[in-house]
């Protein structure tokens, strides 16, 4: 049975096809909901998010119980048994892969929530899932919350563990892009200028493309990869001012780069849904083909 805004938080970690990650599909990190709270309401659980739609966040969780059923749509954990055991915190982690062709290059994605919640339903999942569609394989990362350099080493982990296990995924091609957004977006810029072995043992594989979403992070390199970014003019999170002046910094340093900035948008719009900014991660996938 579909999901509607009526529905509570607890019917969707009663989810059959979400058994051992349910708890992962909304932005419950903060533990401070009631879980008889309608999903109409959900844009409580996201405080530095604008232009949260319900309806629409309830349409990505019916997608995503679809894909469940159809195994298009898996759960994965990074770290294994010994690693958590050493950091129970560790638990709270884990990979949606949203499995599409087997030749496909693959994304990474990272919602924000100023490290103290993970967006994904809001500017995550719907994004995986149209990726989903074109063939790409996509990652949504849970990560830990609470601080950056947590949040940067399971964004280096996650993505040792794909590129580690391309057969058993079911993946051909190593390709990768990192998508992020406000605070996912200061991690996958973090992992792209230094790669995921300054944080552990893990790869040095680098992405090809980064795609940054309304992110405050100022720092880059002359080594970093061609890079999409997009914010509102109204942002008082992520100045489209900084975003311009580094996107002209990249640009400077002969990096393919561009800045989409669009009139009166807020903080957190997501994928921009019934707003101007709608349809904007369509350019970001063609600027991505363009780099693979």
């Amino acid at each position: 049975m579909s999901l509607t805004v009526k529905n509570s938080i607890c019917d969707v970690l009663g989810i059959r096809e979400f058994s051992g990650y349910a708890r992962f599909i909304l932005p419950l990190d903060r533990n401070n909901y009631d879980e008889a709270m309608p999903l109409g309401d959900i844009a409580t659980l996201m405080p530095y998010h604008n232009y949260v739609n319900a309806s629409h966040s309830v349409e990505i969780i019916n997608e995503m119980t679809d894909l469940a059923q159809e195994q298009k749509l898996l759960f994965y954990n990074y770290y294994d048994n010994d690693e958590t055991q050493k950091d129970p915190r560790k638990k709270s982690t884990g990979l949606f892969f949203f499995k599409g062709n087997p030749k496909s290059p693959f994304a990474v994605i990272c919602a924000g929530g100023g490290f103290s919640y993970i967006a994904s339903v809001h500017e995550a999942f719907p994004y995986a899932i149209k990726l989903q569609k074109k063939g790409y394989n996509a990652f949504v990362l849970q990560y830990r919350v609470g601080g950056a350099h947590h949040a940067y080493e399971d964004l280096s982990a996650s993505i040792d563990f794909i590129l580690g296990n391309m057969k058993e995924l079911g993946m051909e091609n190593n390709d990768y892009s990192l998508w992020g957004s406000s605070a996912g977006g200061r991690m996958v810029a973090t992992i792209a200028s230094s790669s995921p072995a300054a944080f552990g043992n893990y790869v040095k594989n680098r992405p090809s493309t980064v795609i940054l979403a309304y992110t405050g992070h100022t720092q880059f390199t002359q080594n970093d990869p061609p890079t999409y970014s997009v914010v509102g003019s109204k942002d008082e999170e992520a100045y489209p001012s900084l975003m311009k002046k580094r996107t002209e910094e990249l640009q400077k340093l002969g990096i393919d780069a561009e800045l989409h900035i669009f009139e009166g948008m807020r903080h957190g719009f997501g994928d921009g849904f019934g707003t101007i900014a709608e349809g904007w991660d369509a350019g970001a996938e063609l600027f991505w083909n363009r780099h693979q």
